[in-house]
């Protein structure tokens, strides 16, 4: 990174950290998980194609970004309970290890992480499919939309998936 943009990031950061970290524990009442969201939205910020110099309203862009880390916290957390709800289900002897139960996780991780970067439609129809196992045509009712924007759908859904495991 040349020293340009290194130190335009330096001084937003220094401008504007303390602000985002209240900001981020006014909303999550927790001073650890402001610290490390507040610090995330800066790693975002220096790997975007986005000069910090150039931004117009750099608290309301910080707000932005930070506002997406506080939802993947809370949804990678909604997962992480529910999968330690059903472990728990569980009869002792079909237990995971725990070895097993991290895989397992981030697994579930990735593929949440895999499946939010598709279009929600195609999300949709793709989950419709795949865990509801539904014709194309409930899909295309459900959604909406036609028997062959579903076929659509759920082809740029398998391409997606199998381009991210190459």
């Amino acid at each position: 990174m040349p020293l340009g943009p290194f130190f335009a990031v330096q001084e937003l950061y220094l401008d504007h950290h303390p602000w985002l970290q209240s900001l981020l524990r006014k909303h999550l009442g927790n001073r650890e998980d402001a610290a490390d969201l507040a610090h995330d939205t800066f790693v975002r910020v220096m790997r975007s194609e986005l000069s910090p110099a150039d931004l117009r309203e750099p608290r309301g862009f910080l707000a932005t970004v930070a506002r997406g880390l506080v939802a993947d916290l809370f949804r990678r957390r909604t997962l992480e309970q529910a999968y330690l709800e059903y472990l728990v289900a569980l009869p002792e002897e079909q237990a995971p290890s725990p070895e097993d139960q991290a895989q397992a996780q981030q697994a579930l991780l990735e593929v949440d992480a895999l499946l939010r970067a598709l279009p929600t439609k195609v999300r949709q129809a793709f989950l419709l499919a795949q865990l509801e196992e539904l014709p194309y045509a409930e899909i295309a009712r459900r959604l909406g939309v036609s028997h062959r924007t579903v076929s659509n759908y759920l082809t740029r859904a398998m391409e997606h998936c199998c381009l991210a495991m190459v």
